[in-house]
């Protein structure tokens, strides 16, 4: 497999940080694992939770956030390392604003499927 052309430029950091950086990545995998196992779960354990194309929907839109996610922890992944290798601020990212938004938009929108459920 070929070097990214980015781990042939600056100096390597201090691996603490490298370390910390590939820990973060982890964490996105798990969150984005998280996810396609929820649309999983709701496919397969709650198939009453809502009508069959609303579920459906909730599926296909947790797993491709998943997928979209685990992309973008890779391009982060590589991004942090990037600067740290130059001495560069570390780039600003609005991928935690959005996640936020929508793990909260899928708890609302699952408490009222649970609730009309009953």
């Amino acid at each position: 497999m070929r070097e990214p052309a980015w781990r042939k430029t600056g100096k390597t950091p201090d691996y603490r940080f490298s370390l910390a950086n590939e820990r973060t990545f982890l964490a996105w995998i798990r969150t984005s694992l998280a996810l396609l196992a929820g649309a999983v779960a709701i496919d397969q354990l709650a198939p009453n939770i809502a009508p069959q194309p609303v579920r459906i929907v909730l599926c296909v839109v947790l797993s491709m956030i998943g997928a979209g996610l685990a992309t973008l922890a890779y391009r982060r992944w590589a991004q942090m390392e990037a600067a740290m290798r130059n001495d560069e601020a570390l780039p600003f990212s609005r991928v935690m604003l959005l996640m936020t938004i929508v793990v909260a938009v899928a708890a609302f929108t699952f408490a009222v499927l649970i609730l009309v459920a009953r």
